[in-house]
C-alpha cells in the first residue's frame, strides 16, 4: 500500500543496469495523458522526450489513444471492487474480456519502454492490487511482485497528512496527495495486503519486504530484492546515500523530484503524532492480518 517506502526502493532499482523505473503507471492515463502532469525529470508529460518516444513506439503517438474510453475501461476492471472476481480461477466473461483489452495497453506500453529505455526489467511502482491481478493473468510467472509492507499505524498516520503534489499541473484534478481517514486507511491496508497475499498463493512469485527492516539494514534488504528480480552484479553503495539521478517516473511520492544524495533513514514520527484513539482503532481493525507481518 502507498506510503510504505516503495518510491525509495523503486529509485534504488533504477540504479541497476537494464532496469527502468516508470513510477505508478496506473495513474499515467489520467495524470499524464489527460492532465499533463510533470514527469520525474521535471518536464510536463507531453514535453518529455522519453515519454513522447514511448508513446510513438507503443501507439503511434499519444494523440491516437482515446483517453476517455481508456479511463472507462480502467474503471470497468482495475478497481478494488473487482478483486474477488479477478482473484478467482475463472473470471466472468465480460470482466475477462475487459481485462484482456486493458492489459493490452500495458503490454504495448512496457514493450515500448523496454525498447526506448534499453531495459530488460520494467519497474512499475503502481500500488493497486487490482492492476497486479490483471497483469498476472496476462504475464503469469514472468511477472514479479515486490510486496512492501509497513506498520499500519504508520501508514494510517502518513495517509492523514496534507501534502501538495509538486507534479500537479493547472489541469490536475488532484493538487494534493490523497488523504484517508484513520478507519479507511486501516481497511485499505487490510484489503490491499490480503489481496497481494492471495496473488502469491495463486503462484505469483513474491518477495515481501518490511519497511522497518529495509530502513534498519538497507544494504542487506536491497541485496535480497536485487537477487529476487534477477540481478547478479554489483549493487549501489548505500553507505553515503543514494545518488539521485533523474528518472522518468510518472506519479508517486514527491521524493522522486529530490536532488542530491538520498539517505535511508526510518520515519517513526507516527509514534508521537498519532492520537492514542486513532492508534487503538487501527490496531483493532488490522488485528486479523497485522500479526502475519510481525506488527
Amino acid at each position: 500500500m502507498g506510503r510504505s517506502g516503495s518510491t525509495l526502493i523503486e529509485r534504488l532499482l533504477g540504479e541497476l543496469p537494464g532496469f527502468c523505473p516508470v513510477g505508478e503507471t496506473v495513474h499515467l492515463w489520467r495524470r499524464g495523458l489527460v492532465e499533463n502532469e510533470r514527469c520525474g525529470c521535471g518536464a510536463p508529460f507531453h514535453d518529455c522526450g522519453f515519454w513522447a518516444e514511448v508513446g510513438k513506439e507503443a501507439f503511434g503517438g499519444w494523440e491516437r489513444l482515446d483517453a476517455p474510453d481508456l479511463l472507462r475501461l480502467k474503471a470497468g476492471v482495475d478497481r478494488t471492487r473487482h478483486l474477488p472476481a479477478l482473484l478467482r480461477g475463472t473470471v466472468p466473461g465480460p470482466l475477462a474480456s475487459r481485462g484482456e483489452r486493458y492489459t493490452g495497453f500495458y503490454h504495448r506500453l512496457y514493450a515500448a519502454v523496454a525498447r526506448v529505455g534499453g531495459a530488460h526489467v520494467i519497474v512499475d511502482a503502481s500500488k493497486h492490487a487490482s492492476l497486479a491481478a490483471c497483469l498476472f493473468r496476462r504475464y503469469g510467472t514472468r511477472m514479479r511482485l515486490l510486496h512492501v509492507v509497513r506498520d499500519p499505524r504508520a501508514v494510517a498516520h502518513s495517509w492523514s497528512k496534507r501534502i501538495a503534489r509538486p507534479d500537479a499541473s493547472p489541469a490536475s484534478s488532484e493538487p494534493e496527495m490523497a488523504r484517508y481517514g484513520t478507519g479507511r486507511a486501516a481497511v485499505q491496508w487490510m484489503v490491499q495486503n490480503t489481496a497481494f497475499e492471495a496473488l502469491e498463493r495463486r503462484g505469483l512469485p513474491t518477495l515481501r519486504v518490511r519497511y522497518e527492516d529495509f530502513v534498519t539494514d538497507p544494504a542487506a534488504e536491497f541485496a535480497r530484492i536485487a537477487a529476487f528480480v534477477g540481478h547478479g552484479g554489483a549493487l549501489p553503495d548505500l553507505e553515503g546515500g543514494l545518488g539521485a539521478a533523474a528518472t522518468h517516473a510518472v506519479s508517486g511520492n514527491p521524493m522522486r523530484f529530490t536532488g542530491g544524495p538520498l539517505g535511508v533513514r526510518p520515519d517513526h514520527g507516527w509514534r508521537a503524532s498519532l492520537a492514542p484513539w486513532r492508534r487503538r482503532l487501527v490496531t483493532a481493525l488490522t488485528a486479523p492480518v497485522r500479526g502475519r507481518y510481525d506488527y
